[in-house]
């Protein structure tokens, strides 16, 4: 297949039967999907952090209620 290159840009092509255009650098693509790949992990990482302080957050609730029948139960 026969690409065409786009001007002033020296690692870019456009692809004329999709109208798309690739990027030709390799270095540049792994390093792309390399951020990508660490933006995920980090995303899920907060994503856990965020479910692991909900978890307390509800321990917390229950802790306080059964405290609170406990003082209400001596009175």
């Amino acid at each position: 297949m026969e690409y065409i290159k786009v001007k002033d840009h020296t690692n870019l092509v456009r692809d004329p039967k999709t109208n798309s255009i690739i990027n030709t650098n390799m270095a540049e693509y792994n390093e792309y999907v390399s951020r990508r790949k660490t933006k995920k992990t980090e995303e899920k990482r907060v994503e856990e952090i965020e479910n692991d302080v909900s978890s307390i957050k509800d321990d917390l609730n229950e802790i306080k209620s059964l405290l609170k029948s406990l003082v209400n139960g001596l009175d």
